[in-house]
């Protein structure tokens, strides 16, 4: 990866249903927030309604490469998503290329 170029940071996970309401009120209230002061910005999100796929795919981009890296060895990253695993199984993330098509 290019390091000046936009990536993305896609995560996917499986919602426990029985947390749902203290999962959308977690990412909404603590999780995006935190990513974005970061430098995480929330770029799209998709649920799976059919198929054998994650329930959850979350894509957030950063500026560049170093910036993503940086967030993502911070004990802030480790922090948040201890407590997303209180909502979610299956939990898996990874960096592209930035592209404005759909990526998974």
């Amino acid at each position: 990866m290019n390091e000046m170029v936009p990536v993305k940071l896609l995560l996917t996970y499986n919602v426990l249903p029985e947390t749902i309401q203290e999962y959308w009120q977690f990412v909404m209230g603590r999780y995006v927030p935190t990513m974005q002061a970061m430098g995480l910005q929330m770029f799209d999100a998709y649920q799976t309604t059919y198929g054998d796929a994650p329930d959850r795919l979350v894509l957030f981009v950063a500026a560049n490469k170093e910036t993503a890296l940086r967030a993502l060895r911070t004990e802030t990253w480790d922090m948040l998503n201890d407590q997303l695993l209180e909502f979610v199984t299956d939990f898996d993330y990874k960096l592209v290329p930035f592209r404005e098509k759909f990526q998974f």
